[in-house]
């Protein structure tokens, strides 16, 4: 499983968002047909909606939670406002997708003004139900501070994609 984690070492998310962890559980995010692999770039006219996140591997009895969230704000060069929190889901059993889930922060679309952007999805496995508290704003928010606070511990599972500001030309 160490190879999973490489695009996530290279793309500097773990690092800059997660320590390193090894990945446990089968997750899967996609947007329409668009399906979010490591480091590809996805327009943001392509990520207004809401994605589906689908889970493999876990049971009825376990429980996830999912955050969405942009580390290189306002751009990759100096993102002193790092992160920005951009989606919550709690509460998702083991053997679904997010939409079962409980959404604490709604879904904000990916807007990257400067430069190219990174979006991170992890996924924590919970210790129990309605164990998660929300976080006391988007900006600044911090996924290990968060994870800590809410006894979630290492990553299961994360995915990220690249976007970049769309001019009218590259729309066409």
């Amino acid at each position: 499983m160490a190879r999973i984690s490489e695009p996530l070492i290279v793309g500097r998310v773990i690092g800059d968002v997660l320590d390193s962890f090894t990945p446990s559980i089968k997750m899967s995010v996609t947007y329409n047909t668009k399906q979010v692999c490591n480091g590809h770039e996805l327009f943001p006219s392509t990520v207004t909606a809401k994605p589906r996140v689908e889970i493999q591997g876990g049971d009825m009895r376990s429980f996830f939670t999912l955050i969405m969230t942009d580390p290189d704000v306002p751009g990759p060069s100096d993102p002193y406002l790092r992160e920005h929190l951009h989606w919550i889901v709690t509460d998702i059993p083991g053997t679904t997708d997010a939409t079962f889930g409980k959404e604490m922060v709604n879904y904000e679309i990916p807007r990257p003004n400067i430069g190219i952007h990174r979006f991170v999805f992890v996924l924590f496995k919970q210790k129990r139900r309605q164990s998660v508290n929300p976080p006391p704003s988007r900006d600044h928010f911090n996924t290990r501070t968060f994870a800590a606070e809410n006894d979630l511990g290492l990553p299961v599972a994360a995915v990220f994609f690249n976007a970049q500001r769309e001019t009218a030309a590259r729309r066409r």
